[in-house]
């Protein structure tokens, strides 16, 4: 009695979950029809910065918060225990009265979005240069 696990190959772990289990042949990939996510993906990728004098300038459509979509960027972000512990509080209350349930990542991809169009919207009359004048 053999003591190796038997472990299944590469057609049987990359195969089509949409149609049924058979097997992705390359031939077949390349002319499959674009998923969901790949066109979310492309919906939500930056278009290419306009050029004005070598400065890309803010415009408030730049300013859309991604929902449920895969990322292919990541920033690191360090906050305080009180900060950290406001950002749940809210997605608690989110949840609990008003019936949205997110995740921390999507509250802050929306608070960012709203950050960019006030920058984009009242430049320095807004709240975004307001608040990181203080110290």
């Amino acid at each position: 009695m053999p003591r190796r696990v038997s472990l299944p190959g590469a057609s049987e772990l990359f195969r089509r979950t949409q149609n049924g289990d058979d097997p992705v042949e390359l031939e077949d990939a390349a002319h499959a029809p674009e998923s969901v996510d790949e066109r979310a993906r492309e919906e939500a990728a930056p278009r290419p910065p306009a050029s004005r004098g070598g400065r890309r300038r803010l415009a408030p459509s730049d300013a859309v918060a991604t929902g449920r979509v895969r990322h292919d960027e990541k920033i690191t972000v360090y906050v305080s225990t009180e900060e950290l512990m406001a950002l749940e509080e809210a997605r608690l209350l989110l949840r609990r009265e008003h019936g949205i349930g997110v995740d921390r990542g999507r509250i802050v991809r929306a608070a960012i979005a709203m950050a960019v169009a006030d920058l984009a919207e009242q430049g320095d009359a807004g709240g975004l240069v307001e608040r990181l004048r203080t110290p």
